[in-house]
């Protein structure tokens, strides 16, 4: 999970949102993980990943860095994009897999950013 500046809004469009995803996708075959669940906000992101034996910062470096150089250029600004370090937790039992996928994908809905799933 991560989060704007100031909880500032960090994906303003769908420009925004795609650069991330391709991102995103580009950057999960390159550290050989896998997206198991993943919800794009205006100002913070979601993310439920597996690792592979690469660690997880083959995947976030790349993501984080390379989308915060993009959005400044494309918004004609500089500085910190994010808020900190993305905040990653292991999930290590199998009912809780399911209440984070459940979190991840009702969050959109609970902001009423979407009429259903």
């Amino acid at each position: 999970m991560g989060r704007g500046l100031e909880r500032r809004r960090i994906f303003e469009s769908v420009v925004d949102k795609k650069d991330f995803l391709v991102r995103l996708g580009e950057g999960l075959e390159s550290a050989q993980c896998q997206c198991l669940a993943w919800a794009v906000m205006s100002n913070h992101y979601h993310l439920l990943v597996r690792v592979s034996s690469k660690p997880l910062s083959k995947l976030m470096s790349p993501l984080l860095n390379g989308y915060a150089t993009q959005y400044n250029h494309r918004k004609k600004r500089s500085g910190y994009v994010f808020q900190n370090r993305y905040k990653s937790m292991p999930c290590d039992a199998d009912n809780y897999l399911l209440e984070l996928i459940r979190y991840i994908h009702l969050n959109p809905l609970k902001a009423k950013l979407v009429d259903n799933l």
